[in-house]
This record gives C-alpha cells, sequence and structure tokens, in this order.
C-alpha cells in the first residue's frame, strides 16, 4: 500500500494522468485521496474527475497543505511559474515528486523556503498500463522513508530503479523515451509486413507478439541479447540476410545516436534553469 494521506498532483497533463490510473488500478489507494490542480484547462480536472472520481479541489491552496505527497507533473516550461505560484504553500513533512523531464532536484529545493524532501522521477507513459521502466534519485532532504514512498507509488505502475541524479539524463535518453522508439520500430515491421503481402491486421499481430515473444525471453532466460540473436540465426539463412541489412543501414548505431541526442536534449533542458535560488 502506498504509504500517503493525501496526494495532490500539480498538472494534469497525460503523465499525471497515466500515475492516476496506474495508482487507482494497482493500489489500496483511494480517489477521495486525491486531488489535482492545473494552471489553466479546468476541462481537463473535469475530466479527470469524471473517469476516476477524483476531487475536483474548490480550494487550491488548501489542496496543497493537506497533502503529504505533492506530485510535480507540469510541462519544463512551465516549472518555474508552478513552484512560484504554489511553492509557497509547501510545508516541512510533506514530500514532493517530480516527474518533470530535465528539471534538477536543486533547481527546486533551491525556489523552496524550507528544507523539503524532494525526490526526482523518470517515468514513461508504459505507466497508463502499469508497464513503465521508472528511475528515482532522491535530494538533500529526503529520507529512506520518503524515497519507499516514491518506490511504492511507482512500483504500481512498472518497475523501479534507484540511481544517481547524475545519471537522469541518460535515463531519460533511454527509458524515458524509449517508448517512442519501439512504436517506431513497430511501424516500420508493419509496414514491411504490409509490403510483403500481408493484410495490415496479420502485420499488427505477428508484430505485436513477436516483439512480446522476444521481451519475455529476455526476461525469463536471463541470457545476453547476442546470445539469443546467434541463436536465431542460422549462417546462410533468412535471419542472417535480414540482420545483415539492418547492419548495412547501421541501426544499431542509428539507435545509440537517438539515445545520446535525448540524453543531450535532458542536459540542455536542465542548464536552461538555473539552479540559483530566487
Amino acid at each position: 500500500m502506498v504509504d500517503c494521506n493525501q496526494i495532490c498532483f500539480i498538472g494534469a497533463g497525460s503523465m499525471a494522468e497515466a500515475l492516476l490510473s496506474g495508482l487507482l488500478n494497482n493500489t489500496p489507494t483511494s480517489a477521495k485521496h486525491i486531488h489535482v490542480i492545473n494552471r489553466q484547462n479546468q476541462n481537463r480536472i473535469q475530466y479527470l474527475s469524471k473517469k476516476y472520481g477524483i476531487i475536483s479541489p474548490k480550494d487550491n491552496q488548501a489542496a496543497i497543505k493537506q497533502a503529504d505527497t505533492v506530485i510535480l507533473a507540469v510541462k519544463p516550461k512551465d516549472i518555474t511559474h508552478a513552484l512560484d505560484q504554489w511553492g509557497m504553500y509547501f510545508h516541512p513533512g510533506q514530500r514532493i515528486i517530480s516527474v518533470v523531464a530535465g528539471i534538477s532536484i536543486p533547481f527546486i529545493e533551491n525556489r523552496l523556503t524550507t528544507r523539503i524532501p524532494v525526490i526526482r522521477a523518470m517515468p514513461n507513459t508504459s505507466c497508463a498500463v502499469a508497464q513503465s521502466a521508472t528511475a528515482l534519485c532522491t535530494g538533500t532532504h529526503a529520507s529512506e522513508k520518503d524515497l519507499d514512498t516514491a518506490f511504492q507509488i511507482f512500483s504500481s505502475i512498472g518497475t523501479v530503479v534507484v540511481v544517481d541524479e547524475k545519471d537522469m539524463d541518460a535515463v531519460t535518453g533511454l527509458s524515458g523515451s524509449g517508448p517512442a522508439y519501439i512504436y517506431y520500430l513497430v511501424e516500420a515491421l508493419e509496414q514491411a509486413g504490409i509490403q510483403a503481402g500481408l493484410t495490415p491486421s496479420i502485420a499488427r499481430h505477428l508484430t505485436l507478439q513477436t516483439l512480446a515473444g522476444a521481451a519475455h525471453m529476455l526476461m525469463e532466460t536471463k541470457e545476453e541479447p547476442a546470445e539469443l540473436r546467434r541463436k536465431v540465426t542460422s549462417p546462410g539463412g533468412t535471419t542472417m540476410a535480414g540482420l545483415e541489412t539492418l547492419a548495412q543501414h547501421h541501426f544499431q548505431k542509428s539507435l545509440i545516436h537517438a539515445v545520446q541526442k535525448a540524453k543531450q536534449r535532458s542536459k540542455e533542458l536542465g542548464k536552461s534553469f538555473s539552479p540559483s535560488p530566487r
């Protein structure tokens, strides 16, 4: 069970909704213990209230003050405004969990007027189906209990690892952006199947099951991917022909470069927000 009585989300976008869905569907957390506030789009709040049964607070300040855990789920460009607007209502005894990409813990800590535990999380959008890969790191004032609470929250929507904050940009490039790379791969495989003569529905079914089967093989056998690849690749066979084509088009290098570029962009986002206090 998630060890907090009241949760308040600041931000009501897709990541907030994914976390809401995961918490309510996979933990004993009650909708009546969750508030969501949003800067502008009140229709979004009404939508979440209707779909998930959460409370639409009449007093945003009170909702924040009463929360045991505040989850910052705004866009990076809105983080300064969110902290300036709501940070004055944070208080000792709470914990702040940020899922804002690229924003460092020192930036958040230095904009708060009191020493409040801050934990940074990088989930991905697969949390909507309780299959996220999430990384956590802790700030100066966070205790083991604070980390444990965050671990429980994000374990409800997938798997969790704890890393140093210096590794969060790499996490963002790999697992934070990773689902998009996989979807891009699926698009290409489906199109290849269709061009080879399969119907779209058959191409979709075979692609998704192949992807799921390969992932389960890796997780269940614990074997290295290179070894599993070797086992399915016969010299002069069909798989060898396909792999040689991927190598000719620098498939592995392209993926590695994509992760590196996403990591670099995460660093750039962080650098644009100075950790100096107000």
